[in-house]
């Protein structure tokens, strides 16, 4: 398995648990970051915890049929990402805009049973996995998903961005999760492309959702072009 030390996230002194932020919308990835505005009272104290101790939070995609027990603890995917708040700001009335930069896949082995208004889970942190054998030249791969990500994004910012991330050199995996965020997904694929810890197998899912695209895409008005996106609401 070939492995990758310069992309991990330091995380030393994590103890395995971290409080969980689920939202119906959004999935965030590893080396992304996902900016929010953090209204709900339950919320506003989970911030105001996490920029305490670690600044740790584990973004979570709410299941379908969330809406019947919101207020509660819908079912969320057990694959999540975790974050670190890398940017915040308070505001007079409590709320927060804030930053969090994923740093490592995870997966919710339980949910802590705390006196606390949000929800707290003990995770287990996943690598991506490079099999010794590639179902694929990765070389190639980074090169045909950079390729026809730029047919989805002509003549915009995202262009010259993901043209430096191109002669980067980066891990075929990290590239994937890259373009999976600045794509115009739907939910189940985002979230099955971040449960895919085979990266070979990522990147095949990832090339057919950006080939499936390119009809609608390419015939879009460049004004619903939007990348980076703006900051989501909880």
């Amino acid at each position: 398995m070939k492995s990758h030390p310069e992309f991990t996230a330091d995380l030393t002194g994590f103890h395995g648990t971290a409080p969980i932020f689920p939202l119906p919308n959004v999935v965030l990835y590893p080396y992304t970051a996902l900016p929010l505005r953090v209204f709900e009272p339950r919320y506003r104290e989970m911030v105001t915890t996490a920029l305490a101790e670690e600044r740790l939070i584990a973004m979570a995609l709410l299941k379908p049929g969330w809406e019947h027990n919101y207020e509660g603890r819908p079912a969320i995917h057990e694959m999540v990402c975790l974050g670190r708040i890398t940017a915040d700001e308070r505001f007079d009335s409590g709320e927060f805009n804030i930053i969090v930069t994923g740093i490592h896949r995870a997966v919710v082995v339980e949910e802590l049973q705390k006196d606390l208004l949000y929800r707290v889970g003990q995770l287990e942190l996943y690598r991506d996995f490079y099999p010794v054998d590639p179902l694929v030249n990765r070389e190639v791969r980074h090169h045909e998903l950079m390729l026809n990500f730029r047919k989805l994004f002509p003549k915009s910012r995202a262009d010259s961005l993901f043209s430096q991330v191109l002669e980067a050199g980066i891990p075929l995996g990290v590239a994937c999760d890259l373009l999976a965020s600045a794509l115009r997904l739907n939910l189940a694929d985002k979230q099955m492309l971040l449960e895919e810890l085979d990266v070979d197998l990522r990147s095949d899912l990832l090339l057919q959702k950006i080939r499936e695209r390119l009809p609608a895409e390419s015939t879009a008005p460049e004004r619903n072009r939007i990348y980076p996106p703006a900051f989501s609401r909880n």
